[in-house]
């Protein structure tokens, strides 16, 4: 039951995620704000992410991970009822940093649950597969609401029933009493700071995180921005701009479903510098013919297996006792980079234009590169 919930938690975490690019002219007219204000909005999901991921990294152990997704459901409902019912822009940055507040519970929780907690590792390719099922399904609802001129907010109300579906099964799992996120007697002479120091102390997490912090950053900026760079820039029907921008996160879906077969075909580096050379070649596309659509779905596909290889290498790499700090500290900087990169896109947009949205990933997608090849020649990954 656990890992059912796990699966849908992670649905409920890519609708909300993915959404919002779509989403996002709508809220900039309703609250009359441009694109740089808007970004106060990423900023406050960063600051009740990063809340949560403290919060469920110290106390995980203790409340249990059905109780946790539990919690995570009950702010959702606030944060999501928030959007859905404030005419005043302060509100809803309050109901971001709710918002934020609950996907971090989600995020932590359920990433560090199936690294401890199933016999088969691999199924963390598949618990972020089930994201890309919910980032497909996000912009095509909202896609399909706003073309047949429905208010914005009645997105949220389909989203704030999917989130009381989880908080349902949570009630009704047979486990909610309690379910350990990591099958470890804790230390009577260490806690959660202590196993964080430890965490740190090692390269491939610091790293790791580093890379996180930009790949995260890469993909919610294509994600959130794509469709105002198509609609508003090269004037793409919205229908058809909302659809790619699913595509998009379709093809991120079918990259993690397949990735465990990649990476026991190839392993884990080889899977990650095949995935950034896609990126580069589909970013380029998108550079020099804008007005395709083949471009988005590519790089979904190529981002698709960076994320969870990553997290999945790191984990294995720190005591058991120690998994859910590292978890969550990756976590953490890797939601740090959808806070800091989209925001900053925002920003350069008043300056340099939307149109050098591709020109700006490409140079996020180098650094990864860059960042890839030092984790090789520190043979911190391995295969």
């Amino acid at each position: 039951m656990g890992i059912s919930l796990a699966f849908y938690s992670f649905i409920v975490l890519g609708v909300l995620e993915s959404s919002y690019g779509v989403l996002l002219p709508s809220i900039i007219a309703t609250f009359n704000l441009n694109s740089a204000t808007i970004t106060s909005l990423f900023l406050s999901q960063f600051i009740g992410y990063i809340g949560a991921a403290l919060v469920s990294s110290s106390q995980s152990n203790h409340v249990g991970y059905i109780r946790m997704l539990l919690l995570a459901s009950i702010v959702l409902i606030f944060a999501l009822a928030i959007y859905i019912t404030t005419p005043i822009w302060p509100l809803m940055i309050a109901g971001g940093v709710l918002l934020g507040s609950g996907m971090g519970l989600i995020d932590v929780s359920s990433n560090t649950y199936i690294a401890n907690d199933v016999d088969n590792a691999d199924t963390i390719g598949y618990l972020h597969g089930f994201y890309g099922i919910g980032a497909l399904l996000g912009p095509a609802i909202a896609t399909s609401l706003l073309n047949t001129a429905l208010n914005w907010r009645l997105a949220y109300l389909i989203f704030i029933w999917m989130v009381v579906l989880l908080a349902l099964g949570t009630l009704f799992s047979e486990k909610r009493n309690y379910v350990p996120l990591v099958k470890q007697k804790v230390e009577p002479n260490t806690n959660t700071w202590q196993h964080l120091r430890e965490v740190l102390c090692k390269p491939v997490v610091f790293i790791s995180a580093f890379f996180l912090l930009v790949y995260v950053g890469t993909e919610a900026s294509i994600g959130y921005w794509a469709y105002s760079f198509q609609t508003l820039i090269h004037d793409i029907p919205k229908i058809q701009a909302g659809y790619s921008v699913s595509a998009y996160w379709m093809g991120l879906t079918l990259g993690r479903m397949g990735m465990r077969r990649m990476v026991r075909t190839v392993g884990a580096i080889r899977t990650t510098e095949f995935s950034l050379i896609i990126l580069i070649i589909g970013l380029l596309f998108w550079w020099f013919v804008p007005s395709q659509l083949i471009s988005l779905p590519i790089m979904g596909l190529a981002l698709a297996a960076i994320y969870p290889t990553i997290i999945l290498l790191a984990s294995q790499s720190v005591p058991t006792r120690s998994v859910s700090s590292t978890v969550g500290f990756l976590s953490s900087v890797g939601n740090l980079g959808s806070a800091i990169f989209p925001t900053s896109v925002g920003i350069f947009s008043t300056w340099i234009g939307l149109k050098n949205l591709p020109i700006m990933m490409l140079s996020l997608s180098i650094l990864m590169i860059l960042l890839n090849r030092w984790l090789i020649r520190e043979r911190i990954v391995c295969d």
